[in-house]
């Protein structure tokens, strides 16, 4: 019960936000009700005509009629001559009494032709040209009655083109306002959110979910507004008909809305399992994409197939559900229940003297909007899974929505930092109480060059993944120049930050705009000088395009090293007072690492510069050395301190130029032995 109450809640809220969207267009959207009211109205107008005209008009015929002599009619009164004699309809004497002299004469409807009877003489059969005369008064208005038809069908077919445009055109402007949200709150949800959820189902929330309210939008405005005014105006011609008949109709309305919550209730489940084995394939496949060749070299192609065939016969069974559902509970039960009402309408009124009952012409208009009255119910039916499955995409976009995020602040004119860094008895956790940084404390000065070294998970990634904010730490304090980059904006400390990545990445466009990032100020001047202060222009210039050539998506065209040095390029070129490099020579053969060693010993002047290495041969340089272990820092110097001090460095690098522990150990007793003045 608790749930089902949460659930309410949720559809009440999320139907209340989408709402909201629409709001922002509400002048466009009343205007468009407005125009689909009309087109309606113009539509609905046609069968109440049919009804005067069959009324008024055709059927005038079987009214009482006198036969009178010419000389008998008096002035003003219209009259039909027929067979040398004067035919009066009773209607067109104004109500003035008959005069006693005039016959009363019927005339019916026989077959395909009509009868003429006097009293006291024989019925006589009317040729087509005395009932052509006897309609001669009503040919003209039946002609205007159906002019007007005509123009009502032909402004129906436009307001209903205006209003459908205007609304399409709204819905579409509607998704791309939240599209346009969804990616501005996704640049500010925590880094943590995106370490924790597959890029898939990210993806399938802004692409797919986006889509799936789109057409809940589109096909709410088409469609349920459209059948909702539909049905309304039927009801009201309806009622303006015979009041008898339009309570008949209003039965109806009940018992498809019990029908149709019936079907939600029952749908949703199936949706729910839908949209969601949905979301996971995307993952799956996004996954399997950026990892195929892990999958073909350890031929994992099948068990991946048939994991992904597991969530696709899930998502396939729940369809296979929803649909059997809809076609049992729509179109079904809505036709059989049209033909069961037509069918009794006319067995009731057939069973009748129509003239007692209903005119011929109001039964007539009523089964034309009886059968019109089922097309709206028909297409509500029609959009109900679209519009469930849109309901369900939407309480994923607004969960996504709903998550914390941090400000994107604008750019500030806040001078350049020095970029004196420090950590101050830091502890950080990604989960509470399991923590990979322990009691941290060290300080960077501006143009010092600090390395961080020790085995994978020692906490050399989250010590930089606090410096760029990207998280916040437990416990401790981190300042540049002496302000906790806690309470700066994230804009404004990472405005003059630069970092090179392990794994570089080119964003698909070209080589400048990856150096530049489209940021005010780095011209194509200054892409040049970076490419060249990195050693990249050599093979930039040889490119076909040279800094316009294309790069495609990841930047798979050009080698690891090439990428590197783009990316170390794209750092430069924002001339950061901190520099970052994360493993950032570990993909680059020997020759391009001693181009990007010799420029880095003009660019480190003066920039606080950290380097996450494993080769420890690239930091021999480094002012100092912090060694890392399980989230201490259990050695610091510089690499001769260190050496000379045979710890857990030493062990490390002595590994790494090929001595085993047994040789590095033998040189640590030959060391000490040397300083002892004794012999081994």
């Amino acid at each position: 019960m608790e749930t089902a109450s949460l659930e309410t809640v949720s559809r009440k809220s999320v139907a209340r936000r989408l709402l909201q969207y629409a709001l922002r267009y509400k002048a466009g959207i009343v205007f468009a009700l407005l125009l689909l009211v009309a087109a309606v109205g113009a539509e609905l107008a046609g069968p109440y005509i049919a009804k005067i005209i069959i009324d008024r008009h055709l059927l005038s015929i079987e009214k009482r009629w006198y036969a009178a002599e010419s000389s008998n009619v008096p002035e003003g009164i219209r009259s039909v001559s027929l067979d040398g004699k004067a035919f009066i309809r009773e209607d067109w004497m104004n109500g003035a009494p008959a005069d006693p002299l005039w016959q009363p004469v019927t005339i019916r409807q026989e077959g395909a032709g009509f009868v003429l009877t006097a009293d006291g003489s024989e019925p006589k059969r009317l040729s087509k040209e005395q009932v052509l005369d006897l309609y001669r008064f009503e040919l003209a208005p039946i002609m205007r009655w159906l002019g007007l038809y005509l123009g009502l069908l032909a402004l129906s077919g436009l307001l209903t083109f205006a209003q459908s445009y205007k609304l399409q055109t709204t819905a579409l402007a509607i998704i791309r306002n939240m599209r346009m949200d969804i990616i501005r709150h996704i640049h500010r949800i925590p880094v943590r959110y995106f370490d924790n959820t597959p890029v898939g189902q990210v993806v399938s929330r802004i692409a797919n979910d986006t889509e799936a309210i789109r057409d809940l939008f589109m096909s709410f405005m088409a469609t349920f507004v459209v059948s909702g005014v539909h049905l309304l105006g039927i009801l009201v011609a309806v009622f303006l008909l015979d009041v008898r008949l339009g309570f008949l109709c209003l039965l109806l309305i009940p018992f498809f809305a019990i029908v149709m919550t019936v079907h939600l209730n029952f749908s949703k489940r199936y949706v729910a399992v839908m949209r969601a084995r949905l979301s996971d394939m995307n993952a799956m496949l996004n996954e399997s994409i950026n990892v195929m060749p892990v999958i073909q070299a350890f031929r994992r192609e099948k068990a991946r197939q048939a994991e992904f065939a597991s969530l696709n016969e899930e998502r396939y069974v729940n369809q296979l559900k929803q649909m059997r559902l809809f076609s049992l509970s729509s179109r079904n039960i809505v036709g059989l229940t049209g033909s069961l009402v037509t069918a009794g309408a006319i067995w009731y009124f057939g069973g009748k003297s129509l003239s007692t009952a209903i005119s011929f012409g109001v039964f007539y208009a009523f089964i034309d909007y009886l059968g019109r009255i089922f097309q709206p119910i028909i297409g509500i039916f029609d959009q109900l899974t679209n519009a469930q499955r849109a309901f369900v995409s939407a309480e994923r976009v607004f969960e996504l929505l709903d998550r914390e995020g941090l400000p994107i602040e604008e750019k500030t004119e806040k001078p350049r930092p020095q970029g004196n860094v420090k950590f101050d008895d830091v502890w950080f956790a990604y989960k509470e109480g399991d923590y990979v940084l322990r009691s941290i404390s060290f300080e960077a000065r501006q143009g010092e060059t600090i390395a961080l070294v020790g085995h994978t998970g020692s906490g050399k990634s989250s010590i930089m993944n606090l410096l760029l904010g990207f998280y916040e730490p437990t416990r401790g304090r981190i300042t540049i120049d002496g302000e906790d980059v806690t309470r700066m904006p994230k804009q404004e400390l990472r405005k003059h930050m630069g970092i090179v990545l392990q794994d570089p990445f080119l964003f698909t466009g070209d080589i400048k705009f990856n150096v530049s990032l489209y940021e005010e100020g780095i011209d194509r001047e200054a892409v040049m000088r970076a490419l060249r202060e990195v050693g990249a222009d050599g093979f930039v210039t040889a490119l076909p395009n040279g800094c316009d050539e294309p790069v495609v998506e990841r930047g798979n065209t050009l080698s690891a090293g090439q990428r590197q040095l783009i990316s170390f390029a794209r750092a430069l070129a924002f001339n950061p007072a901190i520099l970052i490099l994360d493993e950032a020579t570990s993909s680059v053969d020997s020759e391009t690492e001693s181009i990007i060693q010799h420029a880095l010993e003009v660019l480190r002047a003066g920039r606080t510069t950290f380097v996450i290495a494993h080769r420890l041969s690239t930091i021999r340089d480094a002012d100092r050395i912090l060694v890392l272990h399980r989230g201490e820092i259990v050695e610091s110097g510089n690499h001769d301190e260190l050496m000379a001090r045979q710890g857990r460095y030493y062990k490390m690098y002595k590994l790494q130029k090929g001595e085993t522990s047994e040789q590095a150990a033998t040189a640590t007793r030959d060391f000490e032995a040397q300083l002892s003045g004794g012999e081994t």
